[in-house]
């Protein structure tokens, strides 16, 4: 019984992990292509396009972050 909940545990914070860093890794991707085609069509507007992709990807990030710490919770705690 012990293996099984221990298998179980593992299955599911690789699953955690995985699904969560999903929807970050596409939103980032988006991100960087639009503010790349933004600067493209107006490169003088970079100034401003740049500091709001890069908030923008920190936030996404954060979300890819509390994917890991479920993860992480799930692995180690009970």
């Amino acid at each position: 019984m012990p293996e099984n909940v221990e298998s179980a545990r593992l299955i599911a914070s690789a699953l955690a992990i995985g699904i969560g860093a999903i929807g970050p890794a596409l939103a980032i991707g988006m991100l960087a292509g639009k503010a790349m085609e933004a600067i493209g069509r107006n490169p003088e507007a970079s100034g401003d396009i740049l500091p709001n992709m890069i908030l923008a990807i920190a936030f996404a990030e954060a979300i890819a972050i509390y994917a890991l710490v479920v993860a992480l919770a799930i692995k180690f705690v009970a």
